[in-house]
């Protein structure tokens, strides 16, 4: 079954919903945006977080040091990797990472030693899809997420089109900024369905 993956979470409610209706993985986002959490606020959210629901950490062109004073403070399962970022530190990672390539075009590298891929937008976080078909012929020889625009309208499409490890959103699960706790159940309802 796809998993699940809710972004950009940062109150108790929102947590706590996504865990409830199912979430596989919640995302604290580390890096500048309007849905940056500060440590001492991932921290709190985190101890909401119960069964087998995964604590991702959501970082842009990261230090190493960055990453690892996160994962044991938060703490957290997995580290997600937008920008620039030395693959050959990948290892030298304590927990398991999901390197988000943004597709743009067809020469957007399809590998990567981390232990995930995802794929987005042009711009991560916009609400945009990229274009599905940069994809198409692709050989992904990794387990994988799909993001970028994703809505209860289109994940069911998204699943059947990728067959990808797990989904991801953020901006779909929003009313006017805020996570909207009906959209997070109604995503995750539909992801799963």
């Amino acid at each position: 079954m796809t998993k699940v993956k809710i972004c950009g979470l940062s109150t108790v409610e929102a947590v706590e919903t996504a865990v409830l209706a199912g979430a596989d993985y919640i995302g604290f986002v580390f890096a500048a945006s309007k849905r940056q959490v500060s440590l001492e606020q991932a921290q709190e959210l985190a101890k909401r977080v119960t069964g087998k629901t995964k604590i991702v950490g959501v970082f842009v062109s990261p230090s190493l040091e960055d990453l690892e004073q996160a994962i044991s403070r938060v703490p957290l399962d997995m580290v997600q990797i937008h920008g620039a970022f030395d693959e050959a530190l990948m290892p030298m990672i304590s927990v398991p990472v999901i390197r988000a390539i943004q597709l743009s075009d067809q020469e957007a590298q399809v590998s990567s030693q981390a232990d995930y891929l995802l794929f987005d937008a042009p711009v991560a976080g916009s609400g945009q899809t990229f274009d599905w078909g940069l994809l198409k012929d692709q050989k992904i020889q990794q387990d994988f997420f799909i993001a970028g625009g994703l809505t209860e309208d289109n994940v069911r499409q998204a699943r059947e089109t990728f067959q990808p490890y797990a989904v991801d959103v953020s901006s779909g699960v929003e009313t006017d900024g805020r996570k909207d706790i009906e959209k997070i159940k109604a995503f995750i309802e539909g992801a799963k369905a």
